[in-house]
């Protein structure tokens, strides 16, 4: 209605691209697993989420490969990360799609995302980061490629298979801890996204992690 008033001259400042970020984020919290597949479905080839052909992941159903995926992929952006929240939005899909809608119970889903093949998902990343490389130049940072190294350890559930690859710490007692792995990780300091990474399990900290080829081919790059 006033495209001649400046808010600029009024004491508002713009927003920064970390605000930026965080409304985006904020707004894609807010939209259904689909209404997410949607938006980021041109990054991720349709052919690695389409059904097996037999065996695992082959049924069309509210599980399907597809749907797990994205709800998988809506509750890692998710603020409490809950598979509550992810049954109610698939219940919410099943509703307006007029299928059965699916029991209140986690289990299913996690049965369904237990599933998920491992190499599928590292095929998916590589996907994303070699299409990352290709995007041209923003004009910031003078062009330049600049990496971000971090690295940060995580948890996993307390199992012999675990403790035997992952073992905890020698200073807890048995039974008092949980297996433990190092991961570390290449980020693009312009956009955030993760460009390659390593795992290792105790004995290993980030500088022989960031030595090891799974990450030499984002540092051949820097």
């Amino acid at each position: 209605m006033l495209p001649g008033f400046d808010l600029h001259r009024r004491g508002r400042k713009p927003h920064t691209a970390q605000q930026k970020f965080a409304e985006k984020i904020a707004l894609l919290k807010q939209k259904s697993f689909k209404q997410i597949g949607e938006i980021f479905d041109p990054f991720i080839p349709r052919k690695l989420l389409k059904p097996a052909q037999y065996g695992t992941m082959s049924r069309q159903r509210i599980f399907s490969k597809e749907n797990t995926f994205w709800a998988f992929f809506s509750q890692i952006l998710d603020a409490d990360g809950g598979c509550k929240e992810v049954i109610r939005k698939l219940q919410s899909y099943a509703s307006i799609k007029g299928v059965k809608v699916p029991s209140s119970s986690t289990a299913s889903y996690c049965t369904a995302r237990r599933k998920l093949d491992a190499q599928m998902l590292v095929e998916i990343f590589a996907h994303t980061a070699d299409r990352l490389d290709k995007m041209p130049a923003a004009g910031l940072l003078n062009n330049r490629r600049v990496v971000v190294v971090d690295g940060t350890g995580v948890s996993m559930p307390d199992t012999p298979e675990n403790q035997e690859i992952w073992p905890q710490s020698s200073l807890q007692k048995p039974g008092c801890g949980f297996p433990t792995a190092r991961i570390c990780a290449c980020f693009s300091l312009e956009s955030g996204a993760l460009l390659s990474y390593a795992i290792g399990n105790k004995k290993c900290n980030e500088l022989p992690l960031f030595r090891k080829p799974d990450i030499s081919r984002t540092k051949s790059t820097v």
